[in-house]
Order: C-alpha cells, then sequence, then structure tokens
C-alpha cells in the first residue's frame, strides 16, 4: 500500500451476511421445512427478519467511527448486507475487520450467530459475498474509464490467482459459489460487463456514462480476508505499473 501510496487507491466493500439461531437454522425460519420467499431489499415482517440487528450493527458501527456506508435486506430473509468505505490503502482492512468483531458482538446481545458461510443454506444456492468497489485518483477523474479499462485488463490475465486469496480455502469455497448464476459469475473463466451482475468484474451503468469512477470486483467471498484481497488488487492493478514504469526511467538513463 506504500508504493502504491501516489494512486491514492479507494477501496468500498459490500460485506454480506445470514443470521442463524442457535439450533443452526436461518433466524425466523418455520421450522417445518418451507423455505420462505427469495426477496432483495425487502420490506414486511413477512419478507425480512432481523432488521433491527442490521440497525444495531449500523449504529455501533458509526459510534466506533468506523467508515460504514448503508446497509440492506439481501436476497434471503434473514441475509443482510453492509457497506464499508470508502477506505485508502490499507484502512480498508482494519475498517472492514472491526465492522466484523461488532457485528458478532450485537448479535450475542440478539442471541444470534453471524454466519460469513458462502452458501448460509445448503439446500437452495442463494450465496453470500464480499464485493470489492476499487479506484484510483486516475480513475476517479475525467477520463478515467480508459484506466478502469486497463486495471480490467490486467485483472483478466490473474482470474485464477486471485481466486487464491478471495476466500481463506485458496478457491475451494469460491468453487461452490461461483456457478454462473443469475447473480455470480464462472469460477474457471473471467469475464467483465457494464451494468451486469453474472460477471467477475463489472462497470457500473452510472460509471459508464460519466466516463470515470471505479470497478467492482464481484468475485471475493463473504468469508474473504479484506488484507489479501486488497494487496491482489494493488499488486496486480498498480505495482506492475510501478515496474514498468522504474524499468523505463532505468532503460532511459543508460
Amino acid at each position: 500500500m506504500r508504493q502504491a501510496a501516489r494512486f491514492e487507491p479507494w477501496f468500498g466493500m459490500e460485506q454480506e451476511f445470514t443470521l442463524i439461531d442457535l439450533d443452526s437454522r436461518p433466524y425466523a425460519w418455520p421450522g417445518n421445512g418451507f423455505i420462505p420467499a427469495r426477496v432483495s431489499c425487502g420490506v414486511g415482517l413477512n419478507k425480512i427478519y432481523g432488521r433491527d440487528v442490521s440497525i444495531c450493527h449500523h449504529k455501533a458501527c458509526l459510534y466506533a467511527g468506523i467508515k460504514v456506508f448503508g446497509t440492506n435486506a439481501e436476497a434471503l430473509p434473514s441475509q443482510w448486507e453492509f457497506q464499508v468505505g470508502p477506505c485508502e490503502g490499507i484502512e480498508m482492512g482494519d475498517h472492514l475487520w472491526m465492522s466484523r468483531y461488532i457485528l458478532h458482538r450485537v448479535c450475542e446481545d440478539f442471541g444470534l450467530v453471524a454466519s460469513l458461510d458462502v452458501v448460509p443454506v445448503k439446500s437452495i444456492h442463494v450465496t453470500s459475498g464480499c464485493h470489492v468497489n476499487f479506484s484510483t485518483k486516475e480513475m476517479r477523474s475525467e477520463g478515467g474509464l480508459r484506466y478502469i479499462e486497463d486495471a480490467i485488463e490486467k485483472l483478466s490475465k490473474r482470474h485464477h490467482q486471485h481466486l487464491q486469496v478471495y476466500d481463506p480455502r485458496q478457491g475451494r469455497d469460491n468453487m461452490s459459489r461461483l456457478i454462473s448464476h443469475s447473480t455470480t459469475s464462472s469460477f474457471t473463466h473471467f469475464s467483465s460487463a457494464v451494468a451486469e451482475r453474472n460477471v467477475s468484474v463489472r462497470i457500473p451503468g452510472l460509471v459508464s456514462r460519466r466516463g470515470c469512477g471505479y470497478l467492482e470486483d464481484r468475485r471475493p467471498a463473504s468469508n474473504c480476508d479484506p488484507y489479501t484481497v486488497t494487496a491482489a488488487l494493488i499488486e496486480t492493478c498498480l505495482l506492475d505499473s510501478l515496474e514498468q514504469e522504474e524499468e523505463t526511467r532505468v532503460t532511459t538513463e543508460l
């Protein structure tokens, strides 16, 4: 991160999690085997469970000085997401890791467990991830789209290396999550597009229209280590450029 400091790298991470009862069932799900309907960003007690936990966690993070940005209900009842960022450099890992700690402490008060399992309910394929939004000073500036596209090209060449550090089991967790579903990409093949969900890396629609902004790497798993994820992005997208610049400088001097 110190080597890449002049690029002013910003990160934002979207942490998904599932609330689990002490009997290892998703919170408030009926015990007769019935599976509630999926509804993203739902409202109403018959649609989502655990909003009070999510709100308490959000307020606790704000009180603690965590750069928490937002929260929303996810695809399954009792599945939630919160966003942390923008954070510059190493502080991304610091803030996300502390926000997870606070989440577990808040859940203790509710008699619940926060699961970061990538497939929280094995009988249905709804997954949990930790998408990372990434930008540099050049990407955020006018005309930055070309820097975003350059970074995506570099990421495409190191797809498998990134997957090895995007979950704590060297890719085995993501192998069960990234199955080219409606909201997940392929584990074996890299893909990118504008405003698409089932791709490895996407350019948000607003970024494409403005011509600058950030990219979203949708591959990191919900249980990822934010330090290794952000380090991998820095190494692939920025440090290779620094090495090339240094080689060019030395060649010129010679």
